[in-house]
């Protein structure tokens, strides 16, 4: 596409509703807004330049999809909505019904293989979200598998509705927590951390050579301190992916 099309990215998350909209070159504008919320998403559009081109990305349900499709509807453009193929932007998919990958999984591989590919290294992405997914994508851009964890703050609230006296409170990360919050806190982070490296350590021992970390998502900042291995930091993986996706059509 050339850069006088906008394009507007749509990545519905579990919790929220994140949106971009490019002129082919980068981001004019970006932002968010509660997936609860998604009925107020027409009211978003109105101050956005008219997009040429509309990819989204729901992994929020039925109900979000139709909210998203009513205020897309006075657009006049067909929203493509992503889903996860054999093979897309020069990613191979290894999934065992391809179709059955999360479309945000999908863009953030596509996303990661767009930036880093190039480097002939290996990729372990991360999401850190509300779930956290971790993906290995080779140095050939074949997606080879990943995992899906309860996300930082799920877990965290998991120990308060599931146990009797571990109340969910405001808590910080340190090596040797002498406080619950803190343990729980510090404990989340560290399992999180550990699925990483676990998939790292996979990576290696089956010849992938050292894995680049690829990490995204609103907990990403938390983690990436517990990680001693080379990491990228990318805002919004999973609308990158889209952005790419659009491009390529």
């Amino acid at each position: 596409m050339n850069a006088g099309v906008n394009i507007l990215a749509i990545d519905a998350g579990n919790s929220r509703i994140k949106w971009g909209i490019a002129d082919g070159t980068g981001w004019l504008r970006r932002g968010w807004l509660a997936t609860a919320e998604a009925d107020t998403f027409g009211a978003v559009l109105k101050e956005l330049p008219a997009p040429a081109c509309i990819v989204v990305s729901n992994v929020a349900g039925e109900r979000v999809r139709e909210a998203l499709t009513r205020a897309l509807g006075g657009v006049g453009v067909v929203p493509r909505w992503v889903t996860g193929r054999d093979e897309q932007c020069g990613v191979r998919s290894g999934y065992a019904d391809p179709t059955q990958l999360g479309s945000d999984r999908w863009a953030g591989l596509i996303a990661a293989w767009k930036l880093y590919g190039r480097t002939g290294r290996a990729c372990v992405i991360v999401n850190a979200g509300t779930t956290m997914t971790v993906d290995a994508l080779s140095a050939e851009g074949v997606f080879l598998g990943g995992v899906i964890v309860p996300g930082l703050d799920l877990m965290r609230a998991s120990l308060d509705s599931g146990t009797a006296q571990l109340r969910l409170r405001h808590g910080a990360f340190y090596y040797f927590p002498d406080n619950t919050a803190d343990a729980i806190m510090s404990g989340a982070i560290n399992a999180l951390a550990g699925a990483i490296d676990r998939m790292r350590g996979y990576m290696e021992e089956t010849g992938q050579g050292s894995p680049l970390v690829v990490l995204s998502g609103g907990a990403a900042a938390l983690i990436k301190p517990r990680l001693n291995v080379a990491v990228e930091l990318v805002d919004n993986l999973v609308l990158e992916g889209l952005l790419e996706i659009a491009k390529q059509r």
